[in-house]
């Protein structure tokens, strides 16, 4: 115990001239360590164990027992190419468990054996491996290297000796070999896919000082399309979890992945856990209800944003399997907010002291060591930026939300320009709540916003710049057309994001939303699809229409996910079809095969596609384009029947029963 308090001391003069370093470098930009273990947790963490506090000890004894805890531990890689095959991924996986682990046995004894084991193992997989492949690539990269990331988080900002040559080599990689893989999230699957995305592109952003990064991230938590967005996941006030019909190790997976998302946000300044009225913790208190044997748990029939998942009723497959991501919540809810969570207590108390993460690399595993111990002053009150922001436009008012500070009483500064350099005016202050509109905005004009927190300490610096259209350019309408529930199309002067229901063109009708603009005899409108639809049925189309009735004559280019036969890999190809008459028969005129990579991988819309649609006279053509310079012509059509006054523009469709949401860029009209 002697030698244990020897290495605290000196551990302690080294955190503190680290933190020193990294606050006057980075200028404060990220806080460091921040992913899931700050500077105070580090600190109470090993405080707790010199004086043998339970239950953390507990904890501890149980996480030194671990090979992965152990600087003796034997590296199983690096390879250059790893998949989610058991063998190979595995091989990762326990990897980036024993790096992390390792990094935490460092902080806690300040034993340099265990800094020198983390930087070996976390050298060697960054500057060997090159790619990570397969169907479940994107799952493969958002589990192991977070748990990689977060031991790099902390050797680098515990003075442990890491040089910098090898820092700046493993930025690199994080940013080149990781990143590519999990930018687009996984809307294709459920949603724990989604959130292990998401918590590794916010410790990727913290790791790597990438504002963009952590800000994009942050935006998909709160408003991304996915089945992994808070609301897509706990898809009831009541708690139902999205995969809570699906089973029980994959409902806990998922939200305690979003759990670890927060807990990054939160060692930011960041107050994730309470977005959306504590919408976490109910989720939480679902899943801890149920599988602690509890029967009068309330389901309602769900169909995810995918439109593959149709659950009816409660799984119990896997019920009662506890998984150790119960104390993080519980310290944050119930004994840092004083909030009531019953279930998660009783879960907590049932499997305390939580052990490793496993299978593989699921989650950080360890809770009571990491989290038990936090206590109520650890409150922040520091004044943290604003982040997440997001600006919808609309044609009279622009709203705008963002994710609140970690200080209660924090007030909240709009600014706005019309610049994105600014200069930035002042349009409200004192606003307490997390979302404004501003009704002072021009249709049709570009506008940027930041928000600014203010509390005792004075004002925050900006957050990350967000740029809004009110409403659509000039000349641009949208409509619904045919009897569906209503679509929205927001532009923020680069990509339209449209969200959208129904199913289509059909010979009874047309059901879609229709973002377009007038044209005459000549009019050409280009644009470049965006990866990844949350609908995996989605309908994506580039039509010339006579106007907004739901049996038009029209003529349409349309990306279509055509039944291969195997719901996760449907065949995308694109159809020119033509109505020629009012209430006609559709006409297929010609078709696009299979799209193949770049555009489709396993099936899936993962690359851009370009769809360009000429009128002249009463000839259109259609072509497409994987770069929007070499273009195949799909075919043309003859369309006396539309007149010279009609609607050209872009046509989405859900498919399914629920909404998906398209992104389109590179717009060209001429």
């Amino acid at each position: 115990m002697k030698q244990l308090k020897k290495y605290f001391v000196q551990f302690f003069i080294l955190l503190v001239t680290a933190a020193a370093f990294s606050d006057n470098v980075l200028g404060q930009r990220f806080i460091h360590p921040g992913i899931l273990h700050s500077k105070a947790d580090l600190e109470r963490m090993r405080n707790a164990i010199m004086h043998k506090q339970e239950p953390v000890w507990s904890g501890y004894s149980l996480f030194i027992k671990d090979e992965a805890s152990q600087y003796t531990y034997r590296m199983q890689g690096p390879l250059e190419t790893v998949g989610r095959n058991p063998g190979v991924s595995g091989m990762y996986d326990n990897d980036a468990n024993a790096a992390h682990q390792n990094a935490i046995m460092w902080t806690i004894t300040g034993d340099k054996r265990y800094a020198n084991k983390s930087i070996e193992i976390i050298n060697a997989w960054s500057v060997t491996l090159k790619s990570i492949t397969g169907r479940d690539a994107v799952l493969m990269a958002g589990l192991g290297p977070f748990k990689m990331l977060n031991a790099a988080e902390i050797i680098r900002y515990t003075n442990a000796g890491w040089k910098a040559d090898d820092i700046a080599k493993t930025e690199k990689h994080f940013k080149t070999v990781i990143y590519p893989v999990i930018k687009n999230y996984a809307p294709f699957a459920n949603g724990n896919w989604d959130a292990a995305a998401m918590k590794t592109c916010m410790a990727i952003g913290v790791f790597c000082n990438d504002r963009q990064i952590f800000e994009d991230a942050l935006r998909y938590y709160t408003h991304g399309w996915g089945n992994g967005r808070l609301q897509n996941y706990v898809v009831s006030e009541k708690g139902q979890i999205q995969e809570s019909g699906r089973d029980q190790p994959h409902s806990q997976l998922g939200i305690g992945m979003l759990a670890e998302c927060c807990a990054i946000a939160w060692n930011q300044g960041l107050d994730l856990y309470g977005y959306s009225n504590n919408l976490l913790l109910k989720g939480f208190e679902y899943v801890a209800k149920y599988n602690l044997g509890n029967d009068d748990i309330p389901f309602s029939e769900w169909l995810d944003r995918t439109g593959k998942y149709h659950h009816f009723k409660i799984s119990d497959k896997g019920r009662g399997q506890l998984r150790p991501l119960y104390e993080q919540v519980f310290a944050h809810y119930v004994v840092l907010k004083g909030l009531n969570a019953p279930y998660i207590e009783q879960a907590v108390e049932k499997i305390r002291p939580e052990g490793a993460g496993r299978p593989g690399a699921d989650h950080p595993g360890y809770g009571t060591l990491f989290f038990a111990g936090t206590s109520a002053s650890n409150k922040r009150e520091i004044t943290t930026t604003p982040a997440g922001l997001i600006a919808q436009g609309f044609n009279n008012e622009v709203k705008l939300s963002w994710i609140a500070t970690t200080d209660d009483r924090a007030t909240y500064t709009i600014k706005r320009s019309d610049r994105k350099t600014g200069p930035f005016k002042i349009i409200t202050t004192g606003i307490s709540a997390t979302d404004f509109a501003d009704k002072t905005v021009k249709r049709g004009r570009q506008y940027y916003y930041t928000v600014i927190a203010v509390n005792k300490n004075g004002n925050s610096r900006g957050a990350f710049v967000q740029p809004v259209v009110a409403g659509l350019p000039d000349d641009w309408i949208q409509m619904d057309i045919g009897n569906i529930r209503p679509g929205n199309t927001y532009y923020n002067g680069v990509q339209y994001s449209i969200e959208s229901f129904g199913k289509g063109i059909g010979n009874d009708g047309d059901a879609f939303h229709y973002t377009c603009f007038p044209v005459k005899e000549k009019a050409t409108l280009i644009f470049r699809i965006q990866p990844q639809p949350s609908s995996q049925f989605s309908v994506i189309g580039i039509m010339l229409r006579e106007d907004s009735t739901a049996k038009s004559p029209f003529v349409s280019l349309t990306l279509y996910p055509g039944n291969s036969g195997q719901i996760e890999e449907p065949s995308w190809h694109t159809q020119l079809e033509t109505r020629a008459t009012t209430s006609g028969k559709i006409e297929r005129l010609g078709e696009r095969k299979t799209l193949t990579a770049p555009a489709i991988t396993f099936g899936r819309l993962t690359g851009n596609y370009w769809l360009k649609l000429e009128r002249n006279k009463e000839v259109v053509t259609a072509s497409v384009s994987y770069d929007g310079v070499n273009w195949q012509e799909v075919s043309t059509a003859i369309t006396p029947s539309i007149s010279k006054n009609a609607l050209m523009g872009i046509s989405i469709a859900s498919g399914i029963d629920n909404s998906t949401n398209v992104r389109v860029d590179k717009i060209i009209v001429k």
